[in-house]
């Protein structure tokens, strides 16, 4: 393993997550770009927002993005070299309006806060991975590679660095509106220390990882901008699920990402290597 990558490997022991890595060059950026808009204008932005759920099964270019070698030499060296890709989906927080972000003022920030209040504009609570995962054995990373900037004023992500320390917190369920968490629920505020939430912008091809323990949320997109990225979660072969009679959960997409699978504990779920 060389310097740098030992170097994060030790970063995201300690803080939970990284951020700011490039992945994608231009060409790929451009590509990936204009291969999603063809899902946008198919399936329309209702469906793209959050639908578009493991489709690394169905389309070739969304597997290469998922397999692409520079983002799995940062998931080796946070999981080592024997790595299940789990599950994936597109996250995508369109604008709230139509006005050109240069007409934007004091009038119609008002305008916004008022109509995120009043419809409740999608946003993700202060949450854990692990709690909706319903994985052992081996820790869980997501990983967001973004096809947009992902910056303040669109929904970029925040994340409370070491929180993944602090095992399992209680969730309750949302009282806010807006809420794109599947099963709506959130970490009560009075355990969440918001003072030491650190942002984590990203460019366009740019991705963050963080750890599936770690505390973490991401607000509305308040810009004329969209906010989309391509969430893949990966863990170590040696994790496997667990039953849950309340909230069952099965792991059809996953895949053999990098090394070999000598535990088969998703063998259920028809573990394949990435192709």
């Amino acid at each position: 393993m060389s310097t740098l990558m030992t170097e994060l490997k030790e970063t995201y022991r300690m803080q939970g997550y990284l951020s700011g890595i490039p992945i994608l060059d231009e060409t790929e950026l451009r590509q990936a770009r204009l291969a999603f808009a063809e899902l946008e204008r198919e399936f329309g932005e209702d469906y793209t927002q959050y639908s578009l759920h493991n489709v690394h099964q169905q389309y070739d270019w969304v597997m290469s993005l998922a397999k692409h070698p520079r983002l799995l030499q940062i998931v080796m060296a946070c999981l080592g070299p024997d790595v299940l890709l789990l599950d994936s989906r597109f996250i995508c927080k369109y604008p709230v309006g139509n006005q050109a972000e240069s007409d934007v003022g004091e009038e119609q920030e008002v305008r916004v806060e008022a109509k995120e209040e009043k419809t409740g504009l999608p946003y993700v609570a202060w949450h854990q991975d692990m709690r909706y995962w319903g994985i052992a054995g081996g820790p869980v990373l997501s990983v967001w590679l973004a096809l947009d900037d992902s910056l303040q004023d669109n929904g970029a992500l925040q994340v409370i660095p070491g929180t993944h320390f602090s095992g399992l917190l209680p969730h309750r369920l949302a009282s806010r509106a807006g809420n794109m968490l599947s099963v709506n629920q959130e970490i009560p505020e009075e355990l969440v220390q918001t003072e030491k939430a650190v942002l984590c912008p990203l460019y366009a091809g740019q991705m963050s990882v963080h750890d599936g323990l770690l505390v973490h949320a991401s607000d509305p997109n308040t810009s004329q901008r969209r906010r989309c990225g391509f969430v893949i979660r990966y863990v170590p072969s040696c994790a496997f699920p667990i039953q849950d009679s309340n909230r069952p959960r099965k792991f059809h997409a996953t895949v053999l990402a990098t090394g070999t699978d000598q535990f088969n504990h998703f063998s259920s779920s028809t573990v394949l290597p990435l192709a």
